[in-house]
């Protein structure tokens, strides 16, 4: 028989950022995932002051993550740069800085909550600082959702003055991380992630052949844009992903690896919830399949709001009709009571 032993890399960590009860989520399934593809490295999580109960949420991420550190809010405040993307909830990436502070670590691997991992990505240590996968809108730019850095409280310093004298170009840590570590486009290949690393959602349909070819490669899934897998909500017992409120439109989000999200979510993260809050309530993100009455009143809602232009009618008008049409079919051998 074969054994394998897994050595504890005690002075490299993982690190993730949460500033409210959503990416609190979103962290522990990133933290969940690490732990499934046997990580040897430390799990930390920064946690911002805007979730609804810290010490219950507190809790639920120490079960996951072997620190948990609370943070303040940086919030860039740059409402004109982030209007140009239409997101203004990045501000409070700069938050993401405080990362540099970690110095009991000698090198650590950041990762957004909107994340996921899909098997060991370990080697990832064995790059140096700053390297990061291309974004995928801009790709002489990093994407700043998956990168290696060296903890250091003069590279911190440093970061913050740049902010304070230079902004944004985007309003969020990306431009200024790009900013900042200026010649990663054209200097030092190695410091180049493979875009496996940092598999954006989006970008997977602007090049379909391509994810067709490597996208079983993938090692790391990147929730990318303004929907995220916990605005959906998870039937259990028919283990299907529902929908969300956010117009079709906007919403690009592979179904495979949003079903992966969810099903992680529902077998090892929502325990973890339940027994942190207790009595509290929280939102589980599940629907309650026999609440025939809310899955209707959503479609009506949802068709309503959206009566804005010809191309958003037609995609309600999609929508409403697939919900119906699953009612209908669920319904087909019940009576109906009026």
């Amino acid at each position: 028989m074969n054994v394998v032993f897994f050595f504890s890399q005690t002075d490299q960590a993982f690190v993730t950022l949460a500033t409210n009860d959503s990416y609190a989520k979103g962290a522990l399934v990133l933290g969940q995932s690490l732990r499934n593809h046997n990580t040897t490295r430390k799990l930390v999580v920064l946690l911002g002051p805007h979730v609804s109960d810290i010490l219950c949420c507190r809790e639920a991420l120490s079960s996951i993550f072997d620190e948990v550190f609370m943070v303040n809010l940086m919030d860039s405040g740059d409402g004109a740069h982030l209007a140009l993307m239409k997101r203004p909830d990045l501000g409070v990436t700069f938050t993401k800085l405080h990362c540099w502070t970690l110095t009991q670590y000698s090198k650590c691997v950041f990762m957004d909550a909107d994340t996921m991992v899909l098997s060991n990505v370990d080697e990832l240590f064995e790059r140096e600082e700053l390297s990061a996968a291309p974004d995928p809108g801009w790709p002489d730019c990093f994407n700043s959702g998956v990168f290696v850095f060296r903890p250091s409280n003069e590279t911190y310093k440093q970061l913050v003055i740049f902010c304070a004298e230079n902004g944004s170009f985007d309003g969020g840590d990306q431009g200024i991380l790009n900013s900042f570590f200026d010649t990663w486009a054209t200097t030092d290949i190695s410091k180049h992630l493979p875009f496996i690393y940092n598999l954006s959602s989006i970008a997977i349909y602007s090049y379909l052949p391509a994810f067709k070819k490597y996208g079983h490669n993938a090692k790391v899934v990147h929730f990318l844009g303004k929907v995220k897998p916990w605005n959906y909500s998870y039937d259990a017992q028919r283990g299907e992903v529902r929908g969300h409120s956010i117009p079709p439109d906007q919403c690009q989000m592979h179904p495979d690896f949003l079903l992966k999200w969810w099903q992680l979510y529902a077998r090892s993260v929502l325990p973890v919830l339940q027994k942190a809050y207790g009595n509290a309530s929280f939102n589980s993100g599940f629907v309650d399949p026999s609440n025939h009455v809310g899955v209707v009143l959503e479609s009506v809602r949802y068709f309503f709001k959206h009566l804005k232009s010809h191309v958003i009618f037609i995609q309600s008008f999609k929508y409403v009709f697939q919900l119906w049409i699953a009612f209908i079919l669920q319904e087909k051998e019940q009576k109906w009571l009026f």
